[in-house]
């Protein structure tokens, strides 16, 4: 892993092509590469479409709405006090942006194009489509009617300026794409190999992968078309999903000097709040009382993984990190704006597991898959297992995968038998009453590793339930961001496009816009 970081940060160099002093030259930019390296960009569309605005998007933006994290601060209280669009608008250099660090929608349309051109290349194709699949899912998510269709296609048709697809056409092609690319694998041709950061290849598990995407996007159709989600689902399942720690897809990072190598999670929080332990944090964060809160109630084994406060045995003392249940305290959402004088006393992220800069990345866990299982059992979609047998797998998984962040992240069994004895699955009650145990799990499950899927389970089903903050001056009304902010830049560049999908979204582009399966 370590070299293939420096691969990555020494490829601009690497893929010059050489030239003479002709004259024909001078006009071709020294820094491009002038052809498709399919590996190499692969990784790259791997890398960047998992870190892309992680901070504007999953932290501040999401992470506060979704009351995982609170700011006593102004200016990064999009989340928290529902002010700033702009982080949200960050996403959207998935489609270009910084040469380096942004552009994946480019990068795996380009590798699609050159891996279609040898049948030998079936397997990376297939994988290209999956993760292309991956990349999209999420950013219709963000923002709804999305350019899809004409995506990444200036270099290969001049075309700058791509009509807007709704959503629904988008996860009806998203859904074939998925079924086709699986359809189509053959084990006896090449693959990515170590280019392949998630599975190094390995179809058999790019497979579960695919299907798991297939059930988490049929379930996102239960709102506006239950049959097709049904469907989907089933299909799905019958496929073969991500239910054992053995296939969950994960990036790993090393603690190396180059920045592409860390962890964008723990870097981009150690870089915005949590550089050093006391004192003020540069952009006002803090765990927030929602999450500590449920987590002490419940008494969840997580709380300690996830959260210290820092204390110090005397003045001259140095910080320590202390993960005492007694201790954990959140900061509530939208309650100050200047710096509370027990700020040191609200927890932070654990710098010895989620801080670290070699933690993976849970791209997709079995966590998550076993809670929509359990959702599909209850809505009589699955009936190999109970639903109560899924929710307890989900758990276990949940609280196992911590182990992967280190010796900080390890949680017994006893500790797990004793939570699910407190926190049973519901045996009886209303449809209701279970989705919401199914939607706080995984509330709790996905923290920080998928903040997106979170906010996207929360709009689709309304779990876990939150109560807004109706900071003065918010731009919501008081009302949790349910969209993206789509950039000013695509009035200026695409008006027309952009023009026709605000119209057909109802006419507005602000955080408290929806998208199709939002209802």
């Amino acid at each position: 892993m370590k070299n293939l970081f420096k691969i990555l940060y020494l490829a601009p160099a690497m893929f010059i092509a050489s030239c003479d002093n002709g004259f024909e030259e001078m006009n071709v930019n020294p820094n491009a590469s002038t052809e498709v390296v399919p590996g190499f960009l692969f990784t790259r569309a791997q890398l960047v479409t998992v870190s892309t605005n992680f901070t504007g998007a999953a932290y501040l933006t999401i992470g506060g709405s979704m009351q995982h994290f609170a700011t006593y601060k102004e200016v990064p209280a999009a989340g928290d006090k529902y002010f700033s669009f702009t982080y949200s608008q960050g996403s959207w250099n998935l489609y270009g942006g910084n040469p380096v660090t942004e552009g994946a929608v480019i990068d795996i349309a380009q590798v699609i194009e050159a891996v279609s051109e040898n049948p030998a290349d079936i397997n990376k194709l297939s994988v290209a489509r999956i993760w292309k699949a991956y990349l999209f899912h999420r950013l219709t998510d963000l923002y709804g009617d999305i350019p899809y269709f004409d995506a990444g296609k200036a270099l290969s048709s001049q075309n700058f300026t791509p009509k807007y697809d709704t959503q629904q056409a988008i996860y009806a092609d998203l859904l074939k794409e998925l079924e086709e690319s699986v359809n189509a694998f053959d084990a006896a041709q090449p693959t990515f190999g170590t280019a392949d950061l998630v599975y190094g290849g390995d179809i058999t598990k790019w497979k579960k992968f695919a299907y798991s995407l297939m059930l988490r996007l049929g379930m996102r159709l239960t709102e506006v078309d239950a049959a097709s989600a049904e469907t989907w689902v089933k299909k799905a399942i019958a496929g073969g999903v991500i239910t054992t720690d053995a296939d969950i897809a994960t990036i790993a990072y090393v603690d190396g000097s180059i920045t592409a190598s860390r962890n964008f999670i723990s870097s981009g929080l150690m870089s915005t709040d949590y550089v050093s332990p006391g004192g003020d944090n540069v952009e006002g964060g803090k765990l927030a009382k929602t999450l500590v809160d449920h987590l002490k109630t419940t008494k969840d084994p997580r709380l300690n993984v996830i959260s210290v406060v820092w204390t110090k045995a005397s003045a001259t003392a140095p910080y320590v990190a202390d993960t005492a249940t007694a201790l954990q305290k959140g900061m509530p959402n939208a309650a100050f704006n200047s710096l509370p004088a027990d700020f040191d006393s609200y927890s932070e992220p654990n710098p010895n597991t989620i801080l670290k800069y070699n933690a993976p990345l849970l791209v997709f866990t079995p966590a998550e898959v076993h809670l929509l299982l359990a959702e599909a059992g209850l809505r009589g979609w699955y009936a190999a297992t109970t639903p109560a047998a899924e929710y307890e797998s989900a758990v276990v998984s949940g609280m196992k995968q911590w182990a992967a962040f280190g010796a900080g992240g390890v949680i017994s069994d006893a500790k797990i038998a004793a939570y699910l004895k407190a926190n049973p699955f519901k045996a009886t009650g209303t449809l209701a009453e279970k989705m919401e145990q199914i939607g706080t799990q995984k509330w709790v499950a996905l923290f920080l590793e998928d903040e997106y899927e979170i906010w996207s389970n929360w709009r689709r089903t309304g779990y876990p339930k939150l109560t807004p903050t109706n900071y003065p001056g918010n731009l919501t009304g008081g009302k949790i961001p349910t969209r993206f902010v789509i950039p000013d830049s695509e009035e200026q560049y695409n008006q027309a496009n952009f023009y026709e999908a605000r119209t057909r979204q109802g006419g507005t582009n602000t955080l408290s816009s929806t998208v199709w399966w939002d209802k």
